[in-house]
């Protein structure tokens, strides 16, 4: 019995069943994705204009990515804390507008449904920097493709709540924003008391490497069947029976990873993790003396200390003597005998504050970079309802999902190669974005042409290319800037976003969509009057007017395009100053196994 409830102690406590669980809780958080879905229904129910609805992009944008009160909360409440607040804010700013949709509630000011969309998606920050910050403390030598597989469940959670509403088949579409409201509010508060740091960097074991390439394969198969299953929904009629067993398949691959964890837990021949017998612990008498009060100090100077051949010592041997150098200078230091380096400031590769690295033009070059390049791709992510019925697309919400699935697969893949170039080449990960840029400015001038099977082709090159950012930002901001401010830097970064959307849909998409919907509105109104006596009151005397035909978008998307190639410019320039930092952080794991 009691062996039992030690192996259930475990379970409970091992880093696996947290990140399966942030997977989880990351596949219902995407909530600011289904925008392009929900936003022709607030727009025909609320009569607004092209702008308008820009303006609650924009909302939904700052919402999504505003997150310095999810970074300290998560650094002064518990996790599960930091993550009710989160449910509750989205549950309380889309249960509203969808009151507001369906005419339970009077209609409000459009700066107060603003309001509401901010609220209800700003409960996403407390969801993404719960995990990320849990999940990147627990595997610190993966953060690459942790970051990279959590924030692709993220990106592809459109994709997953479409085809729940799809599983729903509801008359109202407003039904979409209720689910919007409801999904992950449930899903949050059944796993808040799990995502959370448990200590990870003790549990390391020989076949973590295994459990990464079921985590990956899941990824795969995950996107492929979801991509397959909305094709087959969009060209071939279904009946509903169908889309519930496609539903039911779809929550048994979400489930599917829970085997890792519970494996390492209950299997006999889990055996013991590898890194607890080499940790070297500090006295309880050091503790109280202060000793450790320098620890981190302390610890830079290991790499001075340390002898050149221990580098190339057997994996087992070199962690005994890097631990026993550890010891010796944390007592040495306590005795007085060790004056450690004091400096005015971090040098990159070590813990800044977020005061810290706003002083930075490392930090900069990484802001901009990601707002150009993400601030493009979410643009066309805010506007795909409009773009695919100006493109005369049926079906917006299979380019929704599409999307969604691509921007998953994008993150997965930007994780796992920015991976191998920094623990493979030592060349810094932002190489890796600089390509996803570069592509997004072709697909940007692929839609903008029209080209066969734009809206296809643009949802695959943009929605990966946008998921590459987000899988290579974090983590490189974790490496450059370190991991103890880690919400807060992070939660900096995505402010990236809402300020390129801003730029880029509220000041460009939706004024220049407008002027050409206001043309062609005017065209029609000079057909002869005979027949403007016939249908001129057809469209309603209030109705927003809309632009058909792929010029709505086509100066917006080249400037984005030309904002890319700027993007790709900038990361090439953070390329060059950091390859030092890189060398110094991954060079000396090329001629050694990595700890």
């Amino acid at each position: 019995m009691g062996q039992l409830q030690e192996k259930l102690r475990g379970f409970v406590n091992n880093r696996w069943l947290v990140f399966v669980a942030a997977m989880w809780l990351q596949s219902t958080a995407g909530i600011g994705y289904l925008f392009g879905s929900i936003s022709p229904v607030i727009k025909s129910s609320l009569n607004y204009n092209q702008r308008q609805l820009a303006r609650l992009g924009v909302a939904k944008d700052l919402g999504d990515c505003v997150g310095f009160f999810a970074g300290s909360l998560s650094e002064i409440l518990p996790m599960w804390a930091a993550l009710l607040v989160g449910a509750l804010k989205n549950f309380f700013g889309y249960g509203w507008v969808w009151l507001i949709v369906t005419g339970r509630a009077p209609v409000l000011p459009l700066w107060a449904i603003c309001v509401l969309i901010f609220v209800g998606t700003n409960g996403e920050t407390y969801f993404n920097t719960a995990s990320l910050v849990s999940c990147v403390q627990n595997f610190p030598k993966s953060r690459g493709p942790v970051v990279g597989i959590l924030k692709g469940f993220a990106g592809l959670s459109g994709a997953i709540l479409t085809q729940i509403y799809t599983m729903i088949h509801s008359p109202d579409k407003a039904s979409i924003v209720f689910m919007v409201a409801v999904a992950p509010t449930m899903v949050t508060i059944a796993l808040m008391f799990i995502v959370r740091p448990v200590g990870g960097h003790k549990q390391v074991r020989s076949s973590d490497g295994m459990s990464f390439t079921l985590i990956y394969s899941v990824c795969i198969l995950l996107a492929a069947y979801l991509l397959g299953v909305m094709l087959v929904q969009d060209l071939v009629e279904v009946s509903h029976d169908v889309i519930v067993i496609f539903t039911v398949i779809l929550f048994i691959i979400l489930l599917a990873p829970i085997v890792i964890p519970v494996w390492l837990s209950f299997s006999p021949e889990s055996g013991v993790p590898e890194e607890e017998a080499f940790l070297a612990q500090p006295k309880k008498e050091e503790i109280e003396s202060g000793a450790c009060s320098d620890s981190e100090v302390i610890l830079s100077e290991l790499e001075d200390e340390k002898p050149k051949e221990v580098d190339l010592l057997p994996r087992s041997e070199r962690k005994k003597r890097i631990a026993q150098l550890q010891t010796k200078l944390l007592q040495a230091a306590a005795e007085g005998a060790v004056r450690t380096k004091r400096r005015r400031g971090p040098h990159r590769g070590e813990n800044f504050t977020l005061m810290q690295a706003l002083i930075k033009a490392d930090f900069w070059l990484i802001f901009v970079s990601l707002m150009l390049g993400s601030g493009t791709g979410l643009t066309v992510i805010d506007n795909l309802g409009q773009l695919s019925q100006s493109l005369r697309y049926d079906n917006t919400h299979i380019f929704v999902s599409m999307i969604s699935i691509w921007n998953f697969l994008g993150r997965v893949a930007g994780g796992y190669f920015s991976e191998i170039v920094v623990r493979d080449y030592a060349y810094p990960r932002p190489i890796v974005m600089a390509i996803a840029q570069f592509a997004m400015a072709f697909g940007h001038l692929y839609v903008a042409f029209a080209l066969p099977g734009a809206l296809y082709v643009g949802t695959v090159v943009i929605g990966t290319g946008y998921g590459f950012h987000w899988a290579i930002v974090p983590a490189t901001a974790s490496e450059l800037f370190g991991l103890k401010s880690f919400g807060a830097l992070y939660n900096f970064l995505t402010m990236a976003n809402p300020a390129g959307c801003l730029i880029f849909s509220s000041l460009i998409a939706g004024p220049l969509y407008d002027r050409e919907a206001e043309k062609q509105a005017q065209g029609r109104h000079l057909q002869p009057q005979f027949a403007g006596s016939i249908f001129s009151g057809m469209l309603g005397p209030n109705d927003p007017p809309a632009c058909e035909g792929s010029i709505c978008f086509f100066t917006t998307l080249v400037i984005m395009s030309g904002f890319c190639i700027l993007g790709v410019v900038l990361s090439l320039i953070l390329v060059y100053r950091t390859k030092a930092v890189y060398t110094h952080l991954y060079g000396k794991s090329r001629s050694a196994p990595v700890s």
